[in-house]
C-alpha cells in the first residue's frame, strides 16, 4: 500500500498541512520542525505526488531536452551528463528527437514548452526569430548554438579547426577538403570561420565540399567529391561522416592514411574501434551536458541570468591520418 501524506504527518507529529509546506514551501516552516518530516518521510520512503506539487509549486518537475537526431552518438553523450545532472538536481528529462528538421523541431518545442520548467536545446536548427517566437517565455539554455538573450554551453569548434589545419599542416598536406555539415548549423558555420582563419596563417588551401547531412552515409559522396579535387586529406564535420569517408575510400581502394588522411570531429566512441581508427577533436560532451543543466537550475532558482560556458578541445591523433606520401595536382573550391 502506497504511503500518503497522512502517514508521514502521524510519523513527525505534525499537520498534513505542515508537511505539505515542509515539502513544498520549506521556508515557511521551522528548521526543526522541517527536518522531522523530511526524515519520516524517508524513513517510510514516501513520494509526493508530482501533479499535486505541480500545483502547488508552479512547477512541474520536469525539463525538456531537445535533439536534433537520437541516434548520432555526439548526443548521447551531451544526454549522459544532463541525464545525471538533471537526476541530483531532483529533475526529471523530457526528450524529444527532431529528426534534423527545423519546422518539426519548431512544433516540438511549442507543443513542450507549457509541459515543462525549463528547456535544453541541443543543436538548434530553427531561425533565431522562430527560437524566440515558439519558446515563449519558458526558461531556456541552448548548447552548440549562440543566440542573444539565451545562455549557452558551447564547444570551442574554431580552435578544434586550428588544432586540425595545423597537424594537418605539419605532416605536409597543403591541400585539405572540407565536408561540411547542416547547412542551418551553427557549429558547421563556427567550423568553417576557424577553418578559413587557419588556412590563412598556415598556407594550407581547403577546398569546400559543400553541406552535407550529418549522418554516416553522407562520407561517400563526401570522398568521391574530395579525390575528384585531389585532396590529400579530408576533415569532416563530424565523426559519423569520417567513418563513412574511410569506409567509401576503401572500397575505392584508396589507402588510408597512405594516399588520404582523413579527420572527423566530437571524438564518439566509434572513432576508435575501426582500423584504421580516427584522428578526431574530442569535446567534453558530458560535461556539457552538465553545464547546460547548472545554467538551468540556476535560472529555475531565480538566479541572475547566468553566463555562458566554452569548453575547450584538443586533438586525438590516431591512424587515420599520416604524412603525405605523394603529390597530386589540385583543383577545386576554396573555403573562404
Amino acid at each position: 500500500m502506497a504511503v500518503t501524506i497522512r502517514d508521514v504527518a502521524k510519523q513527525a507529529e505534525v499537520s498534513i498541512a505542515t508537511v505539505s509546506r515542509a515539502l513544498s514551501a520549506p521556508d515557511l516552516v521551522a528548521e526543526r520542525t522541517r527536518a522531522r518530516v523530511i526524515e519520516a518521510a524517508k524513513e517510510l520512503g514516501y513520494e509526493p505526488n508530482r501533479a499535486a506539487r505541480s500545483l502547488i509549486t508552479g512547477r512541474t518537475g520536469f525539463i525538456g531536452a531537445v535533439v536534433p537526431d537520437l541516434t548520432n552518438p555526439f548526443f548521447l553523450g551531451v544526454l549522459k551528463g544532463i541525464q545525471a545532472a538533471a537526476r541530483e538536481a531532483g529533475h526529471h528529462v523530457l526528450l524529444v528527437d527532431t529528426a534534423e528538421d527545423p519546422a518539426t523541431e519548431a512544433d516540438l518545442i511549442g507543443s513542450i514548452a507549457r509541459q515543462v520548467d525549463g528547456l535544453l536545446l541541443l543543436s538548434s536548427r530553427i531561425p533565431t526569430s522562430r527560437l524566440q517566437q515558439v519558446s515563449g517565455s519558458c526558461r531556456a539554455v541552448l548548447f552548440n548554438r549562440l543566440v542573444p538573450g539565451y545562455p549557452a554551453v558551447l564547444v570551442d569548434s574554431g580552435d578544434g579547426m586550428r588544432q586540425l589545419v595545423q597537424y594537418l599542416g605539419a605532416l605536409g598536406h597543403r591541400r585539405c577538403a572540407y565536408a561540411g555539415g547542416p547547412a542551418e548549423s551553427w557549429a558547421d558555420a563556427e567550423r568553417r570561420r576557424g577553418l578559413a582563419k587557419a588556412c590563412g596563417a598556415s598556407g594550407v588551401r581547403m577546398v569546400d565540399l559543400g553541406p552535407f547531412a550529418p549522418v554516416y552515409s553522407a562520407g561517400a559522396r563526401a570522398a568521391d567529391l574530395a579525390l575528384e579535387a585531389r585532396a590529400t586529406a579530408i576533415i569532416a564535420f563530424n565523426d559519423l561522416m569520417a567513418l563513412g569517408v574511410v569506409a567509401r575510400l576503401r572500397d575505392r581502394g584508396v589507402h588510408v592514411p597512405l594516399e588520404m588522411s582523413v579527420a572527423g570531429f566530437d571524438d564518439i566512441a566509434m572513432a576508435s574501434m575501426g582500423s584504421p581508427r580516427l584522428t578526431t577533436v574530442a569535446a567534453p560532451l558530458e560535461q556539457a551536458g552538465r553545464s547546460a543543466v547548472s545554467l538551468l537550475t540556476s535560472m529555475l532558482d531565480g538566479g541572475a541570468a547566468p553566463r555562458g560556458k566554452l569548453l575547450p578541445v584538443r586533438l586525438v591523433v590516431r591512424s587515420s591520418t599520416g604524412a603525405v606520401r605523394r603529390s597530386r595536382q589540385t583543383a577545386g573550391r576554396a573555403v573562404s
